[in-house]
């Protein structure tokens, strides 16, 4: 051990390092490679038109969104940068997978516009209201049950939509999970609406001290 002065300069510099590695997690990697994966989607829908191949990437995508946050939860790596970044691209994700899917018109046009617009929609309210101070909040625990639905129904869509074997089959499953996770999707909207004004309150509140 060192004297204490060396010490304290030792503890001051961890305090400056810190915060900026802390961008560089394990779970902002995953994240990170993830997104990484949003190409190879694409290519496999579009250059290679394997509908099944992209379906079941988009699945795997879907089926892993929890890993990054338990990694992160579980070795105490948690970030403000990783707070933000992880659903960022988590819905970034999804909103041009969806998309793709409307273009290669493997989805009925209603549903996917249904999702993008409830998406792309409070995910502008969320930026402008954050803009104009408010506290961020954590998704609720419907929330995360019509994303889970969506996740699952969006990927089967297309799976059913490449005429493969069972392909009837699996368009009734992708159905079970669209329903409700697209009812689930706006009645959770809804419910944001007060929760975001009263944050957008306490946070103005908060800066002017």
């Amino acid at each position: 051990m060192g004297p204490p002065d060396q010490r304290r300069r030792s503890v001051d510099l961890y305090d400056l390092i810190v915060p900026s590695s802390r961008v560089l997690t394990v779970p902002n990697l995953i994240t990170l490679v993830r997104l990484a994966c949003l190409p190879v989607f694409l290519w496999l829908l579009f250059s290679v038109e394997d509908r099944a191949g992209a379906a079941w990437l988009l699945g795997a995508l879907g089926a892993t969104d929890w890993v990054d946050g338990w990694v992160a939860r579980r070795f105490d790596q948690q970030s403000s940068f990783g707070a933000i970044f992880d659903p960022s691209v988590d819905r970034g994700l999804f909103i041009v997978a969806v998309l793709a899917i409307l273009i290669d018109q493997s989805m009925p046009p209603w549903l996917a516009l249904a999702i993008l617009i409830r998406e792309i929609s409070v995910a502008l309210v969320m930026v402008v209201a954050t803009a104009f101070g408010m506290q961020r909040f954590a998704v609720s625990v419907w929330g995360k049950r019509y994303t889970f639905l969506l996740m699952f129904a969006v990927p089967l869509m297309l799976l059913a939509a490449d005429d493969g074997r069972g392909a009837n089959s699996v368009k009734i499953g992708a159905w079970l999970f669209a329903i409700p996770g697209i009812t689930l999707s706006y009645l959770t909207a809804i419910a944001y609406i007060p929760k975001i004004r009263h944050n957008l309150r306490v946070g103005r509140k908060t800066r002017r001290g």
